[in-house]
């Protein structure tokens, strides 16, 4: 199973939706609440090559994006194998 990593805000709707997509698909991921921990938010914006809104999705360190690009990998059939490698 993959590394998954998401930064999220607890008032994010997005980011509820985000969380879960990949819960109900079983997987296991690290969850960054930069609500909590504000000073995770520049590793964030730097790993996402300046995108600062949240969600911020990785999968095996490889940015994924958004909620809404997540969403698009499912449409396309294309995050089970993401998610397996």
């Amino acid at each position: 199973m993959s590394k998954v990593e998401i930064y999220t805000k607890a008032y994010c709707p997005y980011c509820v939706r985000a969380k879960a997509l990949l819960d109900q698909k079983g997987v296991n991921y690290t969850e960054f609440r930069i609500d909590v921990q504000p000073e995770l938010r520049s590793l964030m914006i730097e790993r996402a090559n300046g995108g600062s809104t949240v969600p911020q999705i990785f999968i095996n360190a490889q940015h994924i994006g958004g909620c809404d690009d997540m969403l698009a990998l499912e449409r396309q059939n294309k995050l089970d194998p993401l998610l397996a490698a």
